[in-house]
């Protein structure tokens, strides 16, 4: 296996039009907790993490991934990641340098081959956490990023060249060919998966709770709330994880999920699975039918920011 220089999934920042009501739903409704807010732009951690933040909120006039961010180990693992993708002829966004964001740390930014952010980074200040307790329905971490491809074989080959992610599974069609490709960059089954559709785009992004317990109760509650819920609740079959997803105000699929599968790299063969088989979607057939409708709305926007840096 290709030595892997990026070890996890940090953080994926948005930019939305209405700062202040994206910020309420995170907060109030999704469970998140606002540690640094600045004008129009605000960093949420979540409780059970020790990154010092899992997603970042940006005031725009335009809806975005502003990026995805990864660790790295060491700054050296950085800086040698940052002249591969160079001599690669990935376009850098800028050098390894300090951050200015919250924890600082050592990073650098590309564009992915359709153009979104990525950020890799290390050492950056670890926050302090705390356990989750039973019983209490709000996410540990960030479990992994969803994005849409126009391209999705080019950018699976992009992330596996230039980053060495592992393909865990994939999600087929027996009319329209590979749908859905799972990627890991350790032992979780994924962090980032590829997902064929109209324009690149956020698919979802998914977060870990507690346990199947805390995971049906923040389910309810953001039913109860009002959400509106687009799938779920189930259990998958690629991965192995629940999921229950829902809209926030500005149309992103946001998910609650647990118990994502952990993999043994050194025997782990990847499945290709027919999503037509209803098991596959969902193991234990509570959730709705995956459908048109499902499917549409988290087609998402097209984003907004491809080949253009966030400003932050």
């Amino acid at each position: 296996m290709t030595q892997r220089l990026i070890t996890h999934l940090r953080h994926v920042d948005l930019a939305v039009p209405d700062h202040a009501k994206q910020l309420d739903f995170f907060t109030n409704t999704w469970g998140l907790t606002a540690e640094h807010t600045d004008s129009g732009l605000t960093f949420l951690a979540a409780e059970g993490s020790p990154e010092q933040y899992v997603v970042r909120l940006r005031q725009a006039t335009d809806k975005r991934i502003d990026l995805i961010s990864f660790g790295a180990a060491n700054a050296a693992d950085v800086d040698t990641l940052a002249a591969k993708l160079a001599r690669d002829g990935v376009r850098l966004v800028h050098e390894p340098r300090d951050l200015q964001t919250p924890g600082g740390g050592y990073g650098f930014r590309f564009f992915d081959n359709e153009g979104r952010t990525v950020e890799v980074s290390a050492d950056v200040a670890v926050r302090t956490h705390r356990k989750i307790e039973e019983g209490e329905s709000i996410p540990v971490r960030l479990s992994h990023v969803v994005i849409n491809s126009a391209d999705p074989e080019g950018t699976v080959a992009f992330y596996d060249k230039h980053l060495s992610f592992s393909l865990s599974d994939t999600l087929m069609h027996p009319r329209m060919g590979s749908m859905m490709w799972f990627l890991r960059t350790n032992a979780w089954h994924h962090s980032l998966a590829i997902a064929r559709g109209p324009h690149p785009s956020l698919h979802h992004a998914s977060f870990e709770m507690r346990g199947i317990d805390e995971y049906m109760r923040g389910t309810g509650r953001l039913l109860r709330a009002g959400v509106e819920k687009i799938w779920g609740p189930g259990r998958h079959m690629a991965g192995n994880n629940t999921f229950s997803y829902f809209l926030d105000p500005h149309g992103n699929t946001v998910e609650y999920t647990t118990e994502l599968e952990l993999v043994d790299e050194d025997t782990w063969h990847p499945h290709l699975y027919d999503f037509t088989q209803p098991e596959v979607s969902d193991q234990w057939g509570t959730a709705n039918a995956m459908n048109e409708f499902v499917a549409s709305r988290s087609f998402n926007d097209p984003d907004m920011g491809l080949f253009v840096a966030p400003p932050v």
